[in-house]
């Protein structure tokens, strides 16, 4: 039987692009649900250095502080991950924030094919007024309860990270479902506000169909899908986008 739980991840590493960059440390905190139905963050959490099989380099150094000698003899990750990522009982899903970074790490052979959770994509949708949406960002303008200070620091630290976005999983499943948060986790962001640039912090609504248009065909593929959302919502179409500009087509 499924334990009802879900498995909050967050890694520290050489760089963002496996395999020319490796994990040097995992974190994990399990987010539980109760006899009631409410979820709560538990006890079980935890850390392990994992040997990159590479030198750190400098300037991931200077983010998480990790050293070569901290990592020297630790596991490698083909060794280290199964356990954590496929825990005894199992678990309902694994959880990050920003899930697509750990992703590209915890690929479907070491996790057992598990689905994710982003607590970030999730937050973009039931916390839109946000002022950011890092999990720090999240953590101070959210204050969630029951949040350690101290067991949430250092920040870019495997276990202190997944701890805290333990704390917005928790209260996202309690405002709700599981396949709800799957669900949006599937999908590209969606952004409530313009993120950069001349419109930075204008609403999607208050955009001039000309300029949406335009978003509509960015590279981002979050900026793309937030502009093409709005587009729908305002013709009353679900299925047709926006036209894109003739430039937009010609590349």
């Amino acid at each position: 039987m499924t334990l009802e739980r879900l498995r909050v991840i967050d890694l520290e590493t050489t760089g963002s692009r496996p395999p020319a960059h490796a994990v040097c440390e995992i974190g994990w905190q399990d987010v539980v649900r109760n006899d009631d139905g409410r979820w709560f963050v538990s006890s079980e959490r935890g850390a392990r250095f994992v040997n990159p099989g590479r030198p750190i380099p400098p300037v991931t150094m200077a983010i998480h502080h990790i050293i070569d000698s901290d990592v020297a003899g630790a596991p490698f990750w083909r060794d280290v991950a199964p356990s954590i990522l496929r825990p005894d009982g199992g678990s309902l899903a694994l959880a990050a924030h920003r899930a697509s970074f750990e992703q590209r790490f915890c690929t479907p052979s070491l996790s057992g094919g598990a689905r994710w959770v982003c607590t970030w994509k999730c937050a973009l949708r039931l916390w839109p007024d946000s002022p950011s949406f890092s999990n720090q960002v999240l953590r101070y303008w959210r204050m969630p309860e029951g949040l350690d200070r101290e067991t949430g620091l250092p920040v870019h630290r495997a276990m202190p990270d997944a701890y805290v976005t333990a704390h917005h999983l928790r209260d996202l499943l309690n405002e709700t479902s599981l396949d709800q948060l799957l669900a949006w986790s599937d999908e590209p962001g969606l952004l409530p506000r313009v993120p950069s640039g001349p419109e930075r912090g204008r609403y999607w609504a208050d955009l001039e169909d000309d300029i949406l248009k335009r978003f509509a065909s960015d590279r981002d593929e979050d900026i793309r899908f937030s502009a093409e959302t709005e587009w729908r919502r305002r013709t009353g179409d679900r299925e047709r986008k926006p036209e894109r500009p003739a430039q937009a087509r010609l590349i």
